[in-house]
């Protein structure tokens, strides 16, 4: 889909096309670093160059109306009733969310502000891949309405506000590591970020000949949010038990590995057990990523990326059966020299490092034996790293909108 044809489709939507303002939230994809979020650990994102857009203008009516090229449910709310989550509002809770925290955070004085408006969002993101969807349209949601409100938000304070809206509002107790990624991301570089803190610096990504490609697996992640929630009570039952022989840690990502080695035996039970090794070890690898990154040697990177994946299969257990075969038939290719799941887990996708010249006989192997073995058919995304949230003059200057 092109410039012309959204905005044609704003004007069959709302009548009028005139004053209207873009804006752009990228997906998001997690190198390495993975359900360690959650436990304060380090995680390492990118922001993709594709995502979600919104084109929008504002009202005097108090009345927002809210719709989606991607989603056939239409919503409208207005701000003389209660903003509250309805199931049937199925997409819109998310921008509802994130309005309730504007109007939340502007208090009696500005909220005011606040007038309505009326917003097409387009997005180009695979929804339910792992790719943060969901929280692409947050913040594309926060920067929208906050501007044209005309109450400037500091980018960082988006982010933290769209994760309330997120785990608040919606209900996803998620982590912080989807929007921190998706506002704050750069051109051609990755965020190490550690998440309880928010300490982050940016890891210039010199692919040179390489490329990142996605994977989708096709498979619906139906045990995801139950095990998601299971697998952060694993952790905090585990963090429990040792917390009190290491005093200065705060959370699971402020320990490290010969600290671990010292207090794995006050663990008792094996599953739990491993539960911790994969958190504590899967911090150590991503370090070591930086490290390797600022080096060059995505040879390196690749290795962890490998290490991180059977981590997630044996100690985690959160990958299944379509992750584990897109992993196999992945690391198989010659020209890949790494691979591994990305996401929640339990379906979505796998996130390979793969040299230029054989991408394409990387996307043929890969399909036709994961099609054998799975009966689905894989979906693949050439990826680039792009900049965070912003408004954009024209959308055509991000390359289109595809």
């Amino acid at each position: 889909m092109d410039t012309q044809e959204l905005i044609k489709l704003f004007f069959a939507e709302f009548g009028y096309e005139d004053n209207t303002r873009f804006f752009f939230a990228p997906s998001r994809v997690n190198l390495i670093g993975e359900h360690t979020d959650y436990n304060g650990g380090y995680v390492l994102p990118a922001a993709l160059t594709f995502g979600t857009w919104a084109i929008a203008r504002p009202r005097n009516d108090g009345i927002y109306r809210l719709r989606s090229t991607n989603f056939s449910a239409k919503v409208d709310c207005a701000l003389s009733e209660k903003l509250v989550y309805k199931k049937e509002d199925d997409w819109a809770n998310y921008p509802k969310g994130v309005l309730y925290e504007l109007i939340k955070m502007a208090g009696v004085e500005q909220s005011h502000l606040f007038t309505g408006a009326d917003i097409l969002f387009h997005g180009n993101t695979p929804n339910g891949a792992g790719l943060s969807s969901s929280a692409s349209i947050e913040l594309v949601t926060g920067l929208s309405l906050s501007s044209l409100a005309g109450l400037p938000v500091p980018m960082l304070e988006l982010v933290k506000l769209a994760q309330r809206a997120e785990n608040g509002f919606v209900g996803v107790n998620c982590g912080i590591m989807d929007q921190f990624a998706i506002g704050m991301g750069r051109e051609n570089h990755a965020i190490m970020l550690k998440c309880d803190k928010l300490e982050y610096s940016y890891v210039p990504m010199k692919l040179d000949d390489y490329k990142i490609v996605i994977t989708n697996t096709n498979k619906q992640r139906g045990l995801a949010d139950s095990k998601y929630n299971e697998r952060r009570r694993e952790c905090e039952q585990g963090f429990a038990q040792i917390k009190n022989r290491l005093l200065h840690a705060q959370s699971l990502g402020d320990v490290g590995y010969t600290e671990w080695e010292k207090v794995r035996k006050f663990v008792v039970d094996e599953v739990i057990r491993n539960r911790l090794e994969h958190v504590i070890s899967e911090n150590e690898r991503v370090k070591s990523a930086m490290k390797s990154l600022q080096k060059s040697d995505l040879s390196a990177f690749g290795d962890l990326m490998k290490r991180s994946h059977e981590s997630l299969r044996d100690l985690y257990e959160v990958t299944g059966f379509e992750l584990d075969t897109l992993y196999e038939e992945a690391s198989r290719v010659p020209g890949c020299i790494g691979t591994r799941m990305t996401g929640a887990g339990f379906g979505g996708c796998n996130v390979s490092l793969v040299k230029e010249e054989s991408v394409v006989q990387f996307k043929k192997s890969v399909s036709e034996n994961y099609t054998s073995k799975t009966t689905l058919t894989p979906t693949f995304y050439v990826c680039e790293i792009g900049n965070g949230a912003r408004e954009i003059s024209k959308v055509g200057a991000e390359g289109g909108i595809k």
